[in-house]
């Protein structure tokens, strides 16, 4: 079945939205989509029509089986290409996002499946979230948030959670990255700010909202 690029926005959004609740309302998909909640409703309408939707009465919706499968066939196309976008053609981490966003909505599994071959069979894209393989199956990986990881401890940044701009363009500033080694060296009660070393950089203050958002493993 064909989705426009549109319809696939909205099951990606509908998708990561369930990751936190099992069934998704209209306002909600109203604010991510930034949109006004009539327009939901009528995209939900198209989506119900094409059987990749379960609305329960009152209570809310949900992707299907065959809805989620979609969504993750999206999210692997977006990553793969984020992957494509850093590693062969050199794109900064914090450019690639609005690219990948269109770059997901070409139709053809030929493509994506020899753009995954080419690549290596990433797991994982620039900013650390997984690539689901071609069947769905996402990679796991025991991580972390740096604001709860204990002093001294050397370990390696694995993935950003806030995958903003203006985030990225802060840990750029500060020389983190994915693969950037790093301790904390200073927890601040005050605010639960860190004071963090990057190898071969001088320390750095990071606030507690921008901690909770780095994720790390250890180097071992």
């Amino acid at each position: 079945m064909n989705f426009s690029s549109s319809e696939e926005n909205y099951i990606k959004s509908i998708y990561h939205l369930q990751q936190s609740c099992e069934l998704v309302n209209t306002n909600a998909v109203a604010a991510t989509m930034h949109t006004r909640a009539a327009s939901v409703t009528d995209m939900l309408k198209k989506l119900k029509r094409k059987k990749i939707l379960q609305y329960e009465r009152y209570k809310g919706f949900k992707l299907n089986e065959q809805g989620k499968k979609h969504a993750l066939g999206i999210i692997r196309k977006h990553r793969l290409w984020e992957y494509f976008l850093v590693e062969k053609l050199g794109f900064a981490w914090d450019k690639i996002h609005p690219i990948a966003e269109e770059l997901e909505h070409i139709c053809s599994d030929e493509l994506i499946t020899k753009l995954n071959d080419y690549l290596g069979n990433p797991a994982f894209d620039p900013h650390g979230d997984p690539i689901p393989d071609q069947h769905g199956r996402i990679p796991n990986r025991k991580q972390l948030s740096l604001n709860i990881l204990p002093l001294k401890q050397t370990v390696k940044v694995s993935a950003v959670g806030n995958q903003s701009t203006q985030m990225l363009e802060m840990l750029k500033h500060y020389h983190i990255g994915i693969g950037t080694q790093l301790s904390v060296t200073k927890r601040f009660s005050f605010d639960g700010s860190l004071e963090i070393k990057v190898l071969k950089f001088p320390n750095c203050i990071i606030s507690a909202s921008v901690a909770k958002n780095i994720f790390v493993h250890h180097d071992k």
